[in-house]
């Protein structure tokens, strides 16, 4: 493959957020691009006005943005091949829509919206698939032009030839055939001068030199208009590379129904881009190793066509948040901590004391799998009681090795006047003398009075951060409901 001449493009509908779906299409897209020296495109498919949504594309280009997908030909960056909306290319759709017209390759269609529901209840009504039955087909020209001058309203329809089986190779699922006569006329150019995606993304593919049009399976049974469409027009016909469903758990396809599906839900949970990319590269995509846990870098130079999968691909959202952890465990200190912080102030969840905070953030970092974890993780700072359920942990407190433990530490924590970590530890290690508790018998009824629970963070930052008072607190509460 010439990698210099590759030329691939993401041409999304500004109709609402960016489905995860269409952010796997993005990535092997860029990843292929970036694999072969190509170029890797933006353009915005907003012809379908009455699904328009006010905002959807500057989502959208912050969204790639903010997942590290760079475009090196957009509607905000500009390039040799534009405009890169499909609303301000309107004088080709209908040049080419006429010229397909005039080599008998569509045709005008006047039916109205009521004859084509008529049609579509006979057809179904027959037990037939329902499809233009093409009577537009045969108007003579007098009778066009008399229509035509009539305003009667009307499309342009592709004409799709008879009795032809339509073959070409998918660089995932190989030959692919389909037969022209199960195929609908597909509409061109509607009734408001707009185009089609069909009759849009193949011209605009064309202009803009796309070698490879790689998109999901849902685009697979268009395949086959399309390629007339360029025959007709005596274009070069793309590569094509169709990619397989994303799956629910179940092996339902992945919707709204069953969870978050927006990217921009991801980002406000608190996933990482680079976690989220490394996730998403993984859904139908085999690196041919054992190997989870990817770099961009590494994503660019192993990234393959052959090695996509045909098959669906379930989305496991419990996968992805260990991926996400393991990306965070990567952060620095500094960096996991302004991460976090959002989610903390929007929750109140911060100290006067910037340091003070930091220290609670470092002291469960280990139990944070998204940002968003961050809140229950730190409920211990700032509730003043809390209910301790597990029945393992109540069992421990009841032990008379544990109320001695809890008695000896509330008294040598009276005598003190602040502690810390060193302090905490000393104390520790009086307590152990004076009961003669040791390992678990020790730390564990402290850990759960103090936290509620019997794994959690570190318990000498917890104390630390806590402070005398809070720690009394505590323990007085525990001991009053075990004495």
């Amino acid at each position: 493959m010439s990698g210099d001449k590759v030329r691939v493009r993401f041409a999304p509908s500004p109709t609402g957020y960016l489905h995860v779906g269409g952010l796997r299409t993005a990535l092997y897209n860029y990843l292929f691009a970036r694999h072969n020296k190509g170029k890797f495109i933006l353009r915005i498919e907003d012809t379908d006005r009455a699904r328009y949504v006010e905002g959807a594309v500057e989502n959208l280009i912050n969204t790639l943005k903010w997942s590290g997908l760079e475009y090196d030909e957009g509607p905000d960056i500009g390039g040799d091949y534009g405009p890169y909306f499909q609303s301000e290319r309107l004088e080709f759709y209908k040049k080419y829509a006429d010229e397909l017209i005039e080599k008998g390759a569509a045709y005008y269609c006047f039916c109205t919206p009521e004859e084509l529901e008529k049609m579509r209840e006979e057809q179904i009504s027959k037990k037939l698939p329902p499809k233009y039955d093409g009577r537009c087909r045969h108007l003579t020209p007098e009778e066009v032009q008399q229509k035509l001058n009539s305003g009667i309203p009307h499309v342009v329809r592709l004409k799709m030839p008879d009795d032809r089986t339509i073959f070409f190779n998918d660089l995932i699922r190989g030959e692919v055939s389909f037969q022209s006569n199960l195929i609908d006329d597909q509409i061109l150019l509607k009734s408001d001068g707009y185009p089609t995606y069909h009759l849009a993304n193949v011209i605009d593919d064309h202009f803009m030199g796309i070698t490879h049009v790689i998109r999901g399976e849902e685009w697979l049974p268009s395949t086959p208009k399309h390629i007339v469409l360029y025959e007709a027009l005596g274009w070069k016909i793309p590569e094509f590379a169709h990619l397989p469903l994303l799956l629910n758990s179940d092996r339902s396809k992945l919707s709204k129904r069953q969870g978050d599906v927006a990217v921009e839900d991801y980002r406000k949970h608190g996933y990482l881009p680079e976690a989220l990319l490394n996730f998403v590269a993984l859904l139908g995509w085999n690196p041919g190793n054992e190997q989870e846990i990817f770099s961009k870098e590494e994503l660019i130079e192993l990234f393959s066509l052959d090695r996509v999968n045909k098959a669906g691909a379930v989305f496991d959202i419990n996968k992805l948040k260990w991926m996400n952890a393991q990306y965070m465990k990567k952060l620095s200190d500094d960096e996991l901590f302004n991460f976090v912080l959002p989610y903390l102030e929007e929750k109140l969840r911060v100290f006067d004391d910037i340091e003070k905070t930091k220290k609670m953030v470092l002291a469960v970092k280990d139990g944070l799998q998204i940002a968003e974890d961050i809140i229950p993780a730190t409920d211990i700072f700032f509730k003043d009681t809390f209910d301790i359920k597990a029945q393992e942990a109540l069992d421990i407190l009841k032990k008379d090795i544990s109320i001695k433990v809890l008695t000896a530490l509330r008294d040598k924590i009276n005598e003190i006047d602040t502690i810390d970590k060193d302090v905490f530890i000393k104390v520790m290690k009086e307590v152990s003398k004076q009961t003669g508790a040791k390992r678990a018998d020790l730390w564990m009824p402290v850990r759960i009075a103090l936290t509620g629970v019997t794994h959690g963070p570190e318990i000498t930052a917890v104390v630390e951060i806590f402070g005398k008072e809070k720690c009394l607190s505590q323990i007085n509460s525990i001991l009053e409901n075990l004495i």
